[in-house]
């Protein structure tokens, strides 16, 4: 089965394979102090705790393993600064579409690492076989999120109720991104 590499060097950001136990500590503290930022768009920092880190740890190296999701560490300067990814949401929908995900640490915004990053996961998405398109989702009311698939040439596919929890600052809207291989 083919994959992405382990890491991906970019000039001043490395997107690197988490490691379940080296990475845990590290991991934990960089969700703790980006808690109020994410609050307003990711549902799961509700229930964030270090034993959910661990298990979403965890969880990216079996995904990994299995084909199903690809989660990196943003690195900069020798820190992690956030979390993306390419998974498998629904093959039962589309076994040839990935999603793409990604937060920051708020001392990391503005300095371009998600679109970056976002553009390094399609190149390595685009050059593994059966994929046919990816997608990015985000809450309508994330200005933020949705400046990434623009830049990064997406277009923007439909508006749909969201389909799962959602977060304080949520409109319950998600906007669904699109595409396709070149």
């Amino acid at each position: 089965m083919e994959q992405p590499p382990d890491t991906i060097a970019l000039e001043d950001l490395t997107l690197r394979r988490w490691v379940p136990g080296q990475d845990l500590d590290e991991f934990f503290q960089v969700i703790e102090e980006s808690l109020d930022h994410l609050r307003p768009w990711m549902p799961w920092v509700a229930h964030h705790s270090r034993q959910s880190t661990a298990e979403y740890l965890e969880r990216a190296e079996a995904n990994w393993l299995a084909g199903e999701a690809y989660s990196y560490a943003l690195v900069s300067d020798g820190r992690v600064v956030g979390n993306c990814a390419f998974f498998l949401r629904d093959a039962d929908a589309d076994p040839a579409g990935r999603e793409i995900g990604y937060w920051l640490h708020p001392a990391a915004t503005g300095r371009g690492f998600v679109v970056r990053a976002a553009a390094a996961l399609v190149e390595q998405a685009f050059a593994l076989p059966g994929i046919g398109h990816l997608e990015i989702v985000h809450d309508a009311a994330n200005l933020a999120s949705a400046a990434v698939p623009r830049r990064l040439g997406f277009t923007e596919r439909l508006r749909r109720p969201a389909q799962q929890e959602l977060a304080c600052g949520e409109s319950g809207t998600d906007v669904i991104w699109r595409l396709d291989r070149p």
